[in-house]
C-alpha cells in the first residue's frame, strides 16, 4: 500500500526534455492526489507539480510553469510529469508523494509516501 516507483531520469542537455514516470500501488490510487518533487544537491525539497485526485486540476511551481507537464493516468496507476526546456537549474532528484486526500497543501512535509527519486542532470 502506498509503494511508489519513479523512472525516466538521467543525463540530458540543456534546452532539452526527459519524461519522468512514477508507478503506485495499490488499488486505490485514483483516490489521491499526487505531486512530483525535487531536492538538489544542499538545498531543501522542494514542490515542483501536483495534480488532483481526478487529475483535472493541476499546480505548478513558478520555476517550471510553461516548461513541465503533469498528467496521470487512474487506469495504470502512473503519473507523469514532462520536462521541457530543462536548464541546469533542473538538477536534481526528483520524487514522486502521495498526497492524503484530506490535504490542502503541497509543502513536503504534508506529503503521505514517497518514492526514492530518479536522478536528473541538466549540463549546459
Amino acid at each position: 500500500q502506498g509503494q511508489l516507483v519513479e523512472s525516466g531520469g538521467g543525463l540530458v542537455q540543456a534546452g532539452g526534455s526527459l519524461r519522468l514516470s512514477c508507478a503506485a500501488s495499490g488499488r486505490t490510487f485514483s483516490s489521491y492526489p499526487m505531486g512530483w518533487f525535487r531536492q538538489a544537491p544542499g538545498k531543501e525539497r522542494e514542490f515542483v507539480a501536483g495534480i488532483s485526485s481526478s487529475g483535472g486540476r493541476t499546480y505548478y511551481a513558478d520555476s517550471v510553469k510553461g516548461r513541465f507537464t503533469i498528467s496521470r493516468d487512474n487506469d495504470k496507476n502512473t503519473v507523469v510529469l514532462q520536462m521541457n526546456s530543462l536548464e541546469p537549474e533542473d538538477t536534481a532528484v526528483y520524487y514522486c508523494a502521495r498526497r492524503p486526500r484530506a490535504g490542502s497543501t503541497w509543502y513536503p512535509d504534508a506529503m503521505e509516501y514517497w518514492g526514492k527519486g530518479t536522478l536528473v542532470t541538466v549540463s549546459s
